[in-house]
């Protein structure tokens, strides 16, 4: 009996996501805005309390919805970087081929984010990534050249000025997966290579040559793709 109602009860609960999902889509709830308690929606939606828990579970963790303790359950403020933020588990997670497909994802949205921030980019946006490229050739410390690594992408993605392709661009970038390059760039004595990709990309910015910071974007991931298809093999 109950292997015969479980895909039942799924359906259920799927069906209260999707109307939750529509309620916001459609302005009846607001981001910031608290939702009615569980008992009412349960019965505005004419299903159970069980499946509106788990309906409310299933959209805490994807960032639509937070429980706020002793004061209910709220719609989130919807940014992109909080209904993102679980894509980050997909590239921590990915192996083999999947990483290479993400790889060249990440090839496509990176170029367009570089070429669109230096067409964007400030003064004082510019002076951060500079900082950045400046500690990363001052050290041969993987974990150090990473964490400005990150943060050098991470501020041209900002400069672009899409929030939302920022956010993908942020899942896209696992410090897993990038820790494992840089460990394999100094085992092979790469890291020069790969700090004259990152002075490219700069001066692109600084030149304010969108077409110039696509290419030296597109050149520089693609070699991690190409690193890591020598890496996986035939």
């Amino acid at each position: 009996m109950d292997d015969e109602t479980a895909p039942q009860k799924g359906t259920v609960t799927q069906r209260a996501i999707e109307r939750i999902k529509a309620m916001i889509g459609e302005g009846r709830l607001e981001p910031g805005q608290r939702l009615p308690t569980e008992r009412d929606l349960a019965a505005q939606l004419g299903i159970s309390r069980s499946s509106m828990r788990e309906a409310i579970r299933a959209l805490t963790v994807l960032g639509v919805l937070e429980a706020r303790h002793g004061s209910g359950i709220y719609v989130t403020q919807l940014e992109a970087g909080d209904l993102l933020e679980t894509f980050g588990v997909v590239a921590d997670l990915s192996r083999g081929p999947r990483l290479v497909e993400l790889l060249e994802i990440r090839r496509i949205l990176e170029s367009t984010a570089t070429a669109l921030a230096a067409a964007r980019i400030t003064d004082d946006q510019l002076a951060e990534v500079e900082k950045h490229l400046a500690a990363m050739n001052a050290t041969d410390d993987p974990e150090e050249i990473l964490a400005h690594d990150l943060a050098f992408h991470r501020e041209i993605a900002a400069a672009a000025g899409n929030e939302t392709m920022a956010a993908i661009l942020e899942g896209l970038s696992s410090r897993t997966f990038r820790a494992r390059v840089w460990r394999g760039y100094q085992e092979e004595g790469a890291f020069e290579r790969t700090r004259r990709e990152h002075a490219a990309i700069h001066r692109a910015l600084a030149a304010h040559d969108p077409e110039a910071a696509r290419a030296a974007a597109a050149a520089h991931v693609g070699e991690v793709e190409e690193w890591l298809r020598a890496q996986l093999g035939p």
